[in-house]
């Protein structure tokens, strides 16, 4: 009989029979005179600040804001033919600088209460709006893209077409400084990052066409097709309604986004967009015509013999231009940020492919 010491400082009680050399030793233990202690579960230590999987999307909100305050000054200078780098950022009534503490992204609009500092005059609600999408746009590149290039090359897209989507509302307007930049940056993230498209894993004689000549056969084949698309809708357009139906800003717009998504993601802009623009467009429509939009100019119209009434007010509220770039751009971010979820990732896969 032996003594040992249990875990909790208790003694336990046990026999122990010896057997022959060759056979085996068997223990049998007969009493126990102690609770067993209860097995405590393992319990981890909180994570560091620096280790949260929470810091690097608040990282990117932060400098997604402040690149959105940047923006606001492409919005506002680029249709003016202004320079994005000097003078410094001022009111437009007092011309008083903006001091650095009054220019805090999102934070220092509702400090000021959306008014100068100065003169009191009236901050539009844009800037914050603006600021706080491009944060927002950070963090979901961030989420879909991870610390990787195909991140850095759609954050400079998704900014882009911030710029674009907002300057075709407020302006009607859609830069070719923009455009043009936009579509050069296009190409040459092509040569290292493919659209995908008809030319990924083709052959020419037995070889494969090398990637970056592939990728930017790509990204002009999408160029050529978005644009080209949109040219031909607007011609068609035109000589039907005897009057312009879009600009050629559009146009220009779907060669930098077909160069950025290639052929699949350039056909997916424009379908998304025309499906948008027509429901909301529609919806415009019989909102203003039901509000009595410019119904005294109908019934001069009418007044004058010109048709009658409902229908002078129906044509007049019809011809209400919509901004197309903007729902182009809305289209082109639900192509890269939305459709991937439900299981159509961009571009094609020809990897299989052989022409």
């Amino acid at each position: 009989m032996v003594n040992s010491r249990g875990l909790a400082g208790h003694d336990s009680v046990a026999t122990v029979t010896a057997f022959p050399p060759r056979e085996p030793i068997s223990i049998a233990i007969l009493q126990v005179s102690h609770r067993t202690p209860p097995v405590l579960p393992y319990i981890e230590a909180r994570s560091g600040l620096w280790h949260s999987q929470r810091v690097i999307p608040f990282f990117f909100f932060l400098f997604g804001i402040v690149i959105g305050s940047f923006l606001n000054v492409c919005i506002s200078r680029i249709p003016e033919d202004l320079s994005i780098v000097r003078p410094r950022s001022r009111c437009p009534r007092c011309q008083q600088p903006i001091r650095p503490y009054d220019n805090i992204p999102v934070l220092s609009w509702f400090l000021l209460r959306g008014k100068c500092r100065t003169c009191h005059l009236p901050i539009s609600p844009m800037y914050p709006i603006v600021e706080f999408l491009t944060g927002a746009l950070f963090v979901l590149t961030y989420y879909s893209f991870g610390l990787a290039l195909p991140a850095f090359k759609f954050l400079i897209f998704g900014c882009l077409l911030i710029i674009l989507i907002v300057t075709d509302i407020v302006s009607r307007i859609l830069p070719d400084a923009v455009n043009w930049f936009g579509f050069g940056l296009a190409l040459a993230f092509a040569t290292v990052i493919p659209p995908g498209g008809f030319f990924e894993g083709a052959r020419v004689h037995d070889r494969h066409i090398p990637t970056a000549l592939a990728g930017v056969l790509d990204a002009l084949l999408g160029a050529a097709f978005g644009s080209f698309l949109l040219l031909g809708a607007a011609t068609v357009y035109k000589l039907v309604r005897k009057r312009d139906g879009m600009g050629m800003g559009d146009v220009k717009m779907m060669a930098m986004v077909g160069a950025f998504l290639g052929l699949r993601g350039s056909f997916e802009t424009i379908l998304i967009g025309t499906l948008l623009g027509s429901f909301v467009g529609i919806a415009l429509v019989g909102t203003l015509y039901l509000s009595g939009w410019r119904r005294n100019t109908a019934e001069r119209a009418h007044r004058r013999g010109l048709g009658s009434l409902p229908g002078l007010r129906w044509t007049l509220a019809a011809e209400y231009q919509l901004p197309l770039g903007s729902f182009l751009g809305i289209a082109a971010l639900i192509v890269v940020y939305v459709l991937p979820w439900f299981g159509l990732p961009l571009g094609w896969d020809f990897r299989y492919f052989h022409p």
